[in-house]
């Protein structure tokens, strides 16, 4: 009997942690088959007395309807507890980086949006093209190999686009050019535009020489107020032979430019070409007074570029006409002059063959730099 009562009680316990309600006894039943209203979160039931104990509470199975973000539907209640609401798939057009598709809903969340692989058309350098998309990914433009014709300075060749970029030309490429370069070594106390005391000025001077070239093709001294030089007199010596100053001929070699393919190179940031030479260092640990010129003549083109920086003084003439002017005592300064933009002003025309003039000058005491990167080729450079 004690045995009965600990089971009777055992049932009561699991039934009650189930959420099953209305039991009117802890006892076990001893009428086989009679009944008894309960109710759990379906609704109302009854329990049964079978075997000598009363059964859980059974409701009959019941439904209602709900919603989720996929829309209505219904839920089912069974056991005391009511599942999840359940909504029939549902589809609904959408868009993405391929296309129109379709996303569709289920379990209340709606999925990604499905296009089919699709291929879109397309352009790059190389034209029109064909660019395949697939789960949301763009693959490259695919266009047809093209070719076109083009040159250097030493020749006609052919250039192909090929995955939406330009090859390089296959015409014969010049070497890098040899700078022929004439240095003046100058003094201070017999021209005093070397070491020339600024007085705490700014240095930087844009109006020592003029736009064009001399007939001599030297630079013309303006005689402008602002300058920073003493005299016309003093500056004709700058790049013209007189009893002040030591010619020196010096040869300046470029070198393909390790970033910039179809660019020559020169950089010397200790530009000192004629140290313990013509009148010496003059007392300095370096000769810092002197100037350089130099010319070449190229073939252009179309697309070249020049660059140049240092200090001082620095000009640049393509066919003559003032292209880069970094006139004035100052620290390392630099410019750059496309051909191409300023062909109407040089008076450039592709095919023919035209001349750059150089002409540097380092006058103080402290730094000397001299850098040219180019992709404009001596005539005399190629294979």
């Amino acid at each position: 009997m004690l045995r009965a009562l600990t089971l009777g009680w055992l049932v009561v316990l699991l039934l009650a942690s189930c959420g099953r309600t209305g039991l009117l006894t802890a006892d076990p039943c001893g009428d086989e088959g009679a009944t008894m209203a309960c109710a759990n979160d379906c609704g109302d039931g009854v329990v049964t007395c079978r075997s000598g104990f009363w059964s859980a509470c059974e409701v009959p199975e019941t439904a209602r309807d709900c919603e989720n973000p996929c829309g209505s539907g219904s839920q089912t209640c069974r056991d005391g507890a009511w599942s999840s609401c359940e909504v029939a798939p549902v589809e609904r057009s959408c868009s993405g980086l391929c296309g129109q598709g379709v996303e569709t809903c289920t379990q209340g969340a709606w999925g990604r949006c499905e296009v089919p692989p699709v291929d879109l058309p397309c352009k790059s350098t190389c034209g029109a093209g064909v660019q395949h998309c697939e789960n949301e990914r763009l693959g490259y433009c695919a266009t047809p190999v093209r070719t076109r014709a083009c040159a250097s300075a030493c020749g006609a060749g052919q250039e192909a686009c090929v995955d939406g970029a330009w090859q390089p030309c296959d015409a014969p490429q010049p070497r890098p050019p040899l700078l022929h370069a004439v240095i003046r070594d100058f003094q201070p106390a017999t021209n005093p535009d070397f070491e020339f005391d600024l007085h705490g000025q700014d240095g930087n001077d844009a109006y020592i020489v003029e736009n064009v070239l001399g007939h001599d093709d030297t630079p013309i001294y303006t005689n402008d107020p602002r300058i920073h030089t003493t005299s016309e007199t003093t500056f004709y010596e700058w790049y013209h032979d007189t009893p002040d100053s030591i010619r020196i001929e010096y040869d300046i070699q470029l070198q393909n430019s390790p970033n910039r393919p179809g660019f020559f190179l020169y950089d010397n940031p200790a530009f000192f070409p004629i140290d313990d030479r013509g009148f010496s260092n003059d007392g300095y640990a370096h000769n810092f007074h002197f100037t350089l010129a130099a010319m070449l003549t190229f073939h252009y083109v179309g697309g070249e570029v020049f660059d140049f920086s240092g200090d001082d003084d620095i000009w640049v003439f393509v066919n003559r006409r003032l292209a880069i002017n970094l006139g004035g005592l100052h620290q390392r300064e630099s410019a750059s002059v496309s051909l191409d933009a300023h062909a109407a002003e040089f008076e450039l025309s592709p095919g023919n063959t035209y001349a750059i003039h150089i002409f540097f000058a380092e006058r103080h005491s402290v730094d000397s730099e001299f850098r040219v990167e180019t992709s404009v080729a001596d005539q005399g450079s190629c294979p």
